[in-house]
């Protein structure tokens, strides 16, 4: 079906891109990884920033400028008959995301709720608790994340609302959601760093944060993590900017778009870790137990340490509030452009909106129930998809040498921007690229927390451990074998649809 709706402004389709980028990795595991390493993290994650995200974001939305289709569509007018399949593999892996992040949004809904509950009180419920039960909140996330049938509520729920704002469309949807949600959770977490600055001994925390420690670039970990931050933060290789770019006006200035878009979102980052790295050596006996606080890893650094983090801080209770109303609306935003990647592909295929917005939802429902119902599932699919999308990366750096990588990128990419990158940055980036995504995917690989990787004690192969390399090889091989198998398909269908 061809392209009809378009955002109204370049400002749309920036806040739009600063919503798909800015989630709830922002808010969490940024300031974790800049809390163990510091300021020598900080400089090599605007490193590949420029090296790897950019250029694939590059891509990415020329790709879907010029097809004006979503992203099995874009592929297959890109790459040619043979290769639709790859476009189907990028869509799987970031659904996969999308199936289990609106159970993210749900959990911080409980958590706000929870939140606001214990503000309205003295502000020293929470503490006294803990004071009480060391391990009420770690209790509380078991509880939340494992066999809970509000967490799975809301997961119905935030997918209803998502449902609901993009079944309106771009302009009086996504880019009027994101007029309210982008400007508000950049305020909010302005005033939760503005607080954490002012507390005792918060500056130790920024200076901590901007410290360069040179015996850190020896480690290799640095580098990797640098590298998969900014992969998965500003969205390279997700196939939600080329979704959205295929919703741009004709002369969009690609270049401009996607430098504004990018640094954006590291706002966002820097200010979410100048609000937490603060606040966590405020309360900290020492650096080494802030350090501590930070390293407390993935979903326990947000909901099993921040509360208790806010809650020993003067006002933290309310503080604790504006943190999750962030989270949420960072998480939720994150959320309504991979739904509107399912729907737009839907609507490739000559569906309306409004159904293909309904039979998006419904399949989410269906499909996110499990990591709703079940951590462990969580974990998996988290793992899987989220080590798939430098895979997916890889695709998009395929398309553009297929292409001819400096044709492309006069062809596509110039054309209307303001300002070029020079060629041989453009080139150097993409060719470098294609080896660091391989060594991403062997270093992820090589560091699965599984005990088993491949096969199990007896010698089976581990496709059900949450963390082994044989579920996220298993999982890849069969999307790429449907979508081979369907490759004709695929191709017939998404071309001719739109057409």
């Amino acid at each position: 079906m061809p392209r009809t709706e378009q955002f109204s402004s370049r400002w749309g389709l920036i806040l739009a891109s600063l919503g798909m980028a800015i989630g709830a990795g922002n808010l969490w595991r940024f300031p974790r990884l800049a809390g163990e390493y510091g300021g020598s993290f900080v400089l090599l994650w605007i490193l590949f920033l420029l090296v790897w995200s950019i250029p694939i974001l590059l891509i990415e939305f020329a790709l879907g400028k010029e097809h004006k289709k979503g992203v099995i569509g874009a592929f297959a007018g890109a790459l040619g008959p043979r290769f639709a399949w790859v476009g189907f593999f990028v869509t799987v892996c970031t659904l996969g995301i999308c199936f289990y992040y609106s159970v993210v949004t749900g959990w911080g809904i409980q958590y706000l709720i929870f939140s606001v509950q214990n503000a309205l009180g003295d502000g020293a419920a929470l503490t006294n608790q803990i004071a009480a039960d060391p391990g009420y909140l770690a209790d509380r996330w078991a509880d939340i994340s494992n066999g809970n049938g509000l967490t799975v509520a809301l997961h119905v729920a935030v997918v209803v609302v998502a449902v609901a704002v993009l079944m309106r469309g771009i302009q009086a949807g996504l880019e009027r959601a994101n007029r309210v949600l982008i400007p508000t959770l950049f305020i909010l977490l302005f005033v939760v760093m503005g607080v954490s600055l002012s507390m005792d001994n918060g500056v130790t925390g920024l200076e901590y944060l901007f410290r360069i420690d040179t015996q850190h670039f020896s480690n290799p970990r640095i580098w990797i993590e640098a590298l998969s931050q900014s992969a998965w933060s500003t969205g390279a290789g997700w196939g939600l900017m080329m979704t959205l770019s295929s919703y741009s006006r004709a002369r969009e200035d690609v270049t401009l778009n996607i430098f504004v878009g990018a640094f954006g979102n590291n706002t966002a980052s820097i200010v979410a870790a100048m609000a937490i790295l603060p606040a966590v050596f405020a309360m900290s006996a020492s650096d080494a137990q802030a350090v501590a606080y930070l390293q407390s890893g993935n979903q326990a650094l947000t909901f099993s340490v921040i509360p208790e983090l806010f809650g020993r801080l003067p006002g933290g209770h309310w503080l604790a509030v504006v943190f999750f109303v962030a989270f949420v609306l960072a998480a939720f935003s994150s959320l309504l452009p991979m739904v509107e990647l399912f729907i737009c592909n839907l609507c490739d295929l000559g569906v309306a909106r409004p159904s293909a917005a309904l039979r998006a939802g419904a399949a989410i429902i269906i499909l996110g129930f499990p990591s709703a119902w079940s951590l462990d599932i969580f974990s998996n699919q988290d793992w899987v998809w989220g080590v798939g999308l430098v895979l997916s990366g890889l695709f998009f750096i395929f398309a553009a040498l297929r292409s001819g990588l400096l044709r492309f990128k006069r062809r596509v990419i110039d054309p209307d921007s303001d300002f070029h990158v020079p060629d041989a940055y453009f080139a150097a980036c993409i060719v470098l690229n294609a080896g660091l995504g391989i060594v991403l995917i062997l270093w992820w690989l090589s560091r699965g927390y599984s005990a088993h990787p491949w096969f199990d004690a007896n010698g089976n192969w581990s496709v059900f451990d949450v963390y082994s390399n044989a579920s996220v090889v298993t999982q890849w091989v069969i999307v790429l074998l449907v979508g081979i198998a369907l490759n004709g398909f695929l191709f017939r269908r998404f071309t001719k649809a739109g057409a």
